[in-house]
């Protein structure tokens, strides 16, 4: 992995401008709800031309769908049931999709300001389970990671902070969530101490332009941008506290043609541990493309 993909990658997240706080009557209140949809994540699938060191794939998919719980459109309170799913399907004889990642999430949400208004702060709280569906030995003989059947399984919590405001600068919505996330070594298989992150410090921003619109209908964010850093804490492969091995980063530009209604087009950019399951061993540097929903309006 080339050291100026990763500073590429870092620069471009923490120097995008976040001006701005102030109100704007004409932005549509941020119903909880919406804070949810941005912090949970998308369903997209991947088009057969990824570049960089991952593995040939026809296609990378995951399945997202989320369900909220609530008293009312405007409740402070949400629960979110996620079952979701990352599939992969290799570029291989008979096109195996191997070891699915499956990720069954709880979340609690909590609007801690009075309104529903665009400048909010909210707290969240995660209960998640991620596993392969495999139930083989973690190693070949040859001392190797079995990656086709070998059994992997964690469980965790995160505990975190969500920040929403406007920016008038650029008609945009802006969030930034920063999290604590911890798989109990009692809750995870024993082969993954000491080489897989059980501690994870994780920072997430997203932007969302919005179209000018003099009526005031709700619209679409016409494009979004979204990164995100992942600090692994704690004995990790004797990696030094401030290794870079450490660091994982994540950058996704969001496209919506005024034709199409719920997808749109995304060019994502990643580095560090791959997060697909037991494959986390490797470390990959990829730039994809692809389609992805996202149904959130303002």
């Amino acid at each position: 992995m080339s050291k100026y993909f990763v500073i590429f990658i870092a620069a471009i997240i923490f120097l995008i401008p976040w001006t701005g706080q102030a109100g704007n009557d004409n932005i549509p209140e941020l119903r909880l709800t919406t804070i949810t949809q941005a912090n949970q994540g998308n369903s997209y699938i991947t088009f057969p031309a990824d570049i960089g060191n991952i593995e040939p794939l026809w296609f990378e998919g995951n399945l997202i769908p989320n369900f909220h719980i609530r008293e009312s459109k405007d409740s402070r309170l949400m629960g979110v049931i996620t079952p979701q799913i990352i599939i992969r399907m290799y570029q291989e004889r008979s096109f195996p999709v191997r070891t699915p990642s499956y990720m069954p999430q709880i979340s609690v949400y909590y609007m801690l300001s009075s309104k529903t208004g665009v400048n909010s702060l909210t707290v969240f709280g995660k209960l998640a389970h991620h596993s392969n569906g495999q139930d083989g030995g973690f190693y070949l003989e040859n001392g190797d990671i079995n990656l086709k059947t070998g059994d992997f399984a964690t469980n965790y919590y995160e505990l975190g902070l969500i920040k929403t405001n406007y920016s008038p600068g650029f008609n945009a919505v802006q969030f930034f969530a920063t999290s604590l996330e911890i798989h109990p070594p009692g809750l995870t298989n024993k082969e993954l101490r000491g080489i897989y992150g059980l501690y994870r410090w994780n920072t997430k921003f997203s932007i969302f332009k919005i179209p000018v619109d003099s009526n005031k209908n709700r619209k679409k964010a016409s494009f979004s941008i979204k990164g995100q850093t992942t600090w692994m804490l704690g004995d990790m492969n004797n990696w030094d506290t401030f290794s870079l091995n450490r660091l994982n980063l994540s950058l996704t530009f969001y496209y919506h043609p005024k034709f199409l209604e719920d997808i749109g087009l995304f060019v994502h950019a990643y580095h560090g541990m791959d997060y697909y399951n037991i494959y986390f061993d490797h470390q990959i540097d990829m730039v994809r493309f692809g389609i992805m929903t996202e149904k959130l309006r303002f």
